[in-house]
């Protein structure tokens, strides 16, 4: 889950209220979100939301209670509730990319950077259950049509990293040279998104994770 390194903001005293005896701690003066700091908290929020399917319809005026602020407030920082998501969809595409790039430039074996990247992409929706939400498109029905497509280009994406893992495990004699790639990369990339959308689906409790090593082999064997 992404984190703020700022604080929320504390709340304060109602005017007129007697002021604390000079013998006692004053509380804290109300802390300003330091640039960016709000945004933060916002997209925090919606992903918190995300993850109770079956809750509150998600609205910004949801959203702005939950943060206690008005909705103009949030609309200063970003114009509209599709932009939020794509913060969102922005966020898990920074973090997924890096981890593929790292898993690739650390493991030279093809086939072991497959099952690490598939590991990788269960592991990450495990532990972000709202934005798994985002992944499988479940969270952007009734939004505007241009997210589900850039969810769609970064699956696609993830598609084409899988892929040529497994062109290099063919070079290095680890998959066989008579082997369909593209079709077995899309059988694993249908792999993963099957389990993204069992997790959702389940309310997040089975696990997309439950025996990948066993089905791995199954796949990729």
């Amino acid at each position: 889950m992404m984190e703020s390194n700022g604080n929320p903001p504390e709340a304060v005293l109602p005017g007129g209220q007697d002021a604390a005896p000079a013998t006692e701690t004053a509380p804290p003066a109300r802390k300003r979100p330091r640039p960016g700091e709000r945004r933060v908290q916002i997209l925090q929020t919606l992903a918190a939301m995300l993850e109770h399917p079956r809750g509150e319809k998600i609205t910004t005026a949801a959203l702005a209670a939950r943060l206690s602020v008005s909705e103009a407030a949030l609309y200063r920082h970003f114009a509209s509730k599709a932009q939020m998501y794509e913060g969102l969809i922005a966020f898990i595409e920074q973090t997924v990319f890096g981890l593929i790039n790292q898993i690739t430039t650390t493991e030279e074996h093809g086939l072991r950077q497959v099952q690490a990247i598939v590991r990788m992409l269960l592991s990450f929706a495990e532990k972000n259950p709202g934005m798994t939400r985002v992944l499988t498109g479940e969270a952007l029905v009734g939004e505007h049509e241009r997210l589900q497509d850039r969810i769609n280009q970064m699956v696609d994406r993830i598609e084409a990293s899988l892929r040529q893992c497994l062109k290099i495990a063919v070079t290095q004699g680890a998959f066989p040279a008579d082997a369909d790639v593209a079709l077995r990369t899309a059988l694993v990339m249908a792999y993963v998104q099957g389990q993204w959308h069992r997790y959702a689906k389940s309310g997040f409790r089975k696990s997309p994770g439950e025996r990948v090593d066993a089905q791995l082999r199954v796949l990729l064997g």
